[in-house]
C-alpha cells in the first residue's frame, strides 16, 4: 500500500530486524521523495540495534559510534528476538483527563440502562396492581 505524502515514519518500537526496519521505513521517502524515520530504543533492544545501523550506514546516513561498536548479535539469538520480540508496557497516548470523561459517560450510560429497566419493572408491577382491582 501506497500512501501518498507520508514523510515521516516514528517507531515506537524497535524493529526486530534490518528488513523490517526497511519495510517500515520505506513508507517514507517513496519514488524519489525525501522522507525522514525516528526510532525509539531501550536498554533492551541494544542487541538489535547493530544490525539496523549498518543499514542506515550503508544509505550513507550517519550513525552514533556507539551503536556501531555493539556486539555483533548471534545467530541464536537473533532468531530468538524474531520469535519472540520484547513485551512492552501498554502506551495510552490519551490524556488522562478525557480517560476518566469517557469512564463517566459509561458509567451513565450504565446507569441509564438499569434505571430504564427499573422503570419497565415498575410499571409492570402497576399494571398487574391495577388489573387485579
Amino acid at each position: 500500500i501506497d500512501f501518498k505524502g507520508v514523510n515521516m515514519v516514528i517507531n515506537y518500537d524497535l524493529p526486530t530486524s534490518a528488513v523490517e526496519y526497511i519495510h517500515r521505513i520505506g513508507r517514507t521517502g517513496r519514488a524519489g521523495h525525501r522522507g525522514k524515520a525516528v526510532t525509539f530504543f531501550t536498554e533492551d533492544d541494544k542487541p538489535l540495534l547493530r544490525s539496523i545501523a549498518n543499514v542506515i550506514q550503508r544509505a550513507g546516513c550517519p550513525v552514533p559510534d556507539y551503536i556501531k561498536h555493539l556486539p555483533k548479535l548471534q545467530s541464536k539469538q537473533k532468531k530468538k528476538f524474531i520469535k519472540k520480540p520484547l513485551t512492552r508496557e501498554t502506551i495510552c497516548t490519551t490524556p488522562k483527563c478525557f480517560l476518566k470523561k469517557g469512564k463517566r459517560k459509561t458509567k451513565t450510560t450504565k446507569e441509564n440502562i438499569k434505571e430504564n429497566k427499573k422503570i419497565k419493572e415498575d410499571k409492570g408491577s402497576k399494571l398487574q396492581t391495577v388489573s387485579a382491582s
